[in-house]
């Protein structure tokens, strides 16, 4: 049996002259979390979408789960669990009875048993009775896991899902996501916070239907090319809209009353630091916020 859990090569989507995803090709081994990048319209849910069974591509092939994307799309949903952006459970319904809809949608065996251990192992079975429009954003977000995982697939599919949670949440969430993948569960996740994505083991960079960067985040951080500047006690507007609109600088970040600056040559960044201002900029490592921001603004936007 393949170690890959995902394996496709050369996914493409089209919507009429557009190409949402175009020749994606990539791999995710078994147990692991991998994060999945990348701005709004980027491709991201399409490409999720094609993976699990829920679109067909127009070119490409691969297998997931050992099954063909194409031929065994219906295979492949029944053994993958996807969290979606949006909450699509029955709000009118408690958290019980949501569960118990899902366990007969399935048609599993030893449905009260198994809503049972779904409430008690993801912390909800105190509020079973609760109707689940009233849960918080944080309560929404645990028992959509848990319909997720009620019929105990191999790979989770989650698109955005802790977006409009509290700090908290998300880590309480997390934790719970690397509780799974140690236990074997394959762990596919699209997010846009840098934090989420330094909890993931490997990380692809999608931008207008192309993976431009994938490897660990300490590799696409040290294989960026890109050079970072910081200087502190700067709080100028005019000095900072002059540095961001230097051709020789890709990302400027304010951090309270500190600078940060960076681009793809450290030599012309320095001299283009030195051109705006007198201040005292000591060199730093790259974050993946600027990583990421960088390849966005160096890919070509595929919306025409």
């Amino acid at each position: 049996m393949s170690d890959y859990t995902i394996d496709v090569q050369g996914l493409t989507k089209r919507y009429g002259d557009r190409t949402v995803v175009d020749g994606l090709s990539m791999q995710v081994e078994r147990g692991e979390i991998y994060g999945f990048l990348g701005p709004n319209g980027s491709g991201k849910t399409t490409s999720i979408r094609m993976m699990c069974g829920l679109l067909t591509p127009d070119a490409g092939s691969g297998h997931t789960l050992g099954l063909d994307v194409v031929r065994e799309a219906g295979a492949i949903k029944r053994r993958v669990g996807y969290m979606t952006q949006r909450f699509g459970l029955y709000e009118d319904l408690s958290i019980r009875e949501n569960l118990d809809f899902i366990a007969r949608m399935y048609g599993m065996d030893r449905r009260g048993e198994r809503v049972a251990q779904s409430l008690e192992r993801l912390g909800l079975a105190s509020r079973a009775e609760q109707l689940a429009g009233r849960l918080s954003g944080g309560w929404k977000q645990r028992l959509a896991l848990a319909t997720c995982m009620l019929h105990e697939p191999e790979l989770l599919l989650l698109d955005e899902p802790t977006a409009g949670v509290d700090p908290g949440a998300r880590r309480d969430f997390w934790n719970e996501i690397h509780v799974l993948a140690a236990r074997g569960i394959t762990v596919l996740v699209s997010t846009h916070y840098m934090d989420e994505a330094d909890r993931c083991h490997r990380l692809g960079y999608i931008a207008y239907g192309h993976l431009v960067a994938s490897g660990t985040p300490a590799e696409l951080v040290e294989h960026s090319g890109l050079a970072s500047r910081v200087a502190d006690d700067i709080d100028d507007a005019q000095l900072v809209a002059a540095i961001e609109h230097d051709p020789a600088v890709s990302t400027v970040t304010r951090l309270g009353n500190a600078l940060r600056a960076s681009g793809p040559d450290a030599a012309a960044l320095d001299a283009a630091l030195a051109q705006h201002s007198d201040a005292r900029w000591k060199p730093v490592p790259p974050t993946l916020e600027e990583v990421f921001i960088h390849h966005s603004r160096q890919a070509a936007d595929n919306y025409a």
